[in-house]
């Protein structure tokens, strides 16, 4: 069995059309998840970019791996083994289309990155540009006498917002610059993005345009997508293929006051998709019970015949297989610990019943220390019941802090995210405010910078070429 593995970076698990989403953004991936496994409620603890690939192909979580920032100085510890490596040891080619770079491309035989035009006014083709490359990483895959691992890494419906033609515009009526609509005020009053929003969104002033533009980003990379497994198919490169698709968080478009980016732990960013889709599988399957990032590559192993790996490489996640046969059908785990560490530094207990979010430090968006929801009745978490039940806050944060403690025995760690360095605090001009081949005086190469980037790798610096992650 070969593994196909798409990621398509910044994906709301509530924006496919196969999640119920009103517009029809993703028909060919529905068609894959109609003829896979779909599972519904799927989260990705640790965000944003890095911590998220990390927890991925490590099934570890950030108190193990330590990878908690976007950009951190830290690398991985080579001690711990990535998803690509223990399939390369183990006889497989590995490929990657993929810009991340560090870490991430230990393992792969061959690891290609990509570019795409970044003008501020255009059309940002990206998905075509990642195809570009992923067309010659299937097609060399396919040529190979022995199983393939590919990656390929998409940025779509990552910012800025900017789908070509059809696509730009394809949910939205109306005149996005009315100056009567007075919605997209609260974004403009944003220092720390407001800047960078006027690049690609100048005089806009209805918030709805914003989000059906994220819808409009998702029906260009579902296309691409399409394109690009046609190409394998008639590669030959489908035939014994198990295809995974995920994304490694989702973002915040207008519910929580945190818009277009990926921070605040709320189920916006959390919850992302996860589909699995081979000839062996079964088909229209649909899974309810809750899993994560960290189940994937367990999941992954068993599924190639190697699940004896994910105990001696001491993966912290459960291969996903039983209950993808319905030999399981309760949740894979009942509680989510979740982190965050990127305009700001914040914790989540995530229950059936609570939502609970404590941040180590003032929120520069003005979010309080302490956020309870009631799940059971809010599960947007729009209605902050902090200050009602202080009884249930001290529970949580008990609950967070045992579960803290708990992991810093068990792996000789401190905390992440106590010791975490923010990464991001304004973002301006897309082409200036992380210019190219720039390190700050008094930093190493490779170091985190204030605004997001770091410059070890040079893909990685094409990718922070676009404002930030």
């Amino acid at each position: 069995m070969n593994v196909l593995f798409i990621a398509i970076d910044t994906l709301r698990g509530d924006r496919l059309g196969c999640a119920g989403h009103f517009n029809d953004t993703s028909p060919h991936l529905d068609k894959l998840a109609e003829d896979g496994v779909f599972f519904e409620r799927f989260f990705a603890p640790h965000i944003p970019t890095h911590p998220g690939y990390t927890t991925m192909f490590t099934s570890r979580d950030v108190w193990s791996h330590q990878v908690v920032a976007q950009g951190q100085s830290t690398d991985l510890d080579p001690g711990i083994p990535m998803l690509a490596e223990i399939l390369n040891n183990h006889g497989m080619f590995t490929a990657a289309a993929d810009n991340l770079g560090r870490w991430l491309k230990r393992g792969f035989d061959v690891y290609e990155g990509y570019m795409w035009e970044r003008d501020p006014h255009g059309a940002w083709r990206k998905a075509e540009a990642v195809n570009e490359t992923a067309f010659k990483i299937v097609k060399e895959c396919a040529q190979k006498d022995k199983p393939w691992f590919a990656f390929l890494h998409y940025w779509d419906p990552h910012t800025p917002y900017l789908p070509p033609a059809p696509f730009n515009g394809m949910f939205y009526e109306g005149d996005e610059k009315d100056p009567a609509n007075p919605s997209m005020k609260k974004v403009w009053d944003l220092d720390a993005f407001k800047y960078y929003f006027m690049e690609w969104m100048p005089g806009v002033t209805d918030i709805k345009y914003a989000c059906s533009q994220y819808d409009a980003e998702i029906a260009y990379v579902d296309t691409a997508i399409a394109a690009m497994l046609d190409h394998a198919r008639a590669e030959g490169a489908l035939k014994d293929t198990l295809v995974v698709v995920t994304s490694d968080h989702g973002e915040e478009l207008d519910e929580h006051d945190l818009f277009f980016d990926h921070h605040g732990v709320y189920d916006t960013n959390l919850r992302v998709p996860l589909i699995l889709n081979h000839p062996d599988l079964p088909k229209g399957k649909r899974v309810p019970s809750w899993a994560r990032h960290i189940d994937i590559a367990p999941t992954i192993l068993e599924l190639l015949g190697m699940k004896n790996e994910a105990a001696e490489a001491q993966m912290e996640g459960t291969s996903l297989v039983p209950w993808i046969t319905g030999e399981r059908t309760d949740d894979v785990v009942d509680e989510i610990y979740a982190t965050e560490c990127t305009w700001t530094k914040r914790w989540c207990v995530k229950t059936r019943e609570w939502h609970y979010i404590e941040s180590a430090e003032p929120d520069p968006f003005g979010k309080p220390d302490h956020e309870l929801y009631d799940s059971t009745i809010d599960p947007g978490q729009f209605k902050n019941l902090a200050d009602d039940r202080p009884d249930m806050v001290k529970k949580m944060h008990e609950k967070l802090r045992a579960h803290i403690s708990r992991r810093e025995a068990e792996t000789g760690h401190g905390d992440p995210v106590e010791a975490g360095k923010i990464t991001l605090k304004q973002v301006g001009n897309m082409n200036l405010a992380v210019p190219d081949e720039q390190v700050l005086e008094g930093e190493d190469e490779g170091a985190a910078q204030p605004d997001g980037g770091y410059w070890e790798d040079p893909t990685s610096q094409r990718l922070f070429g676009m404002g930030y992650l």
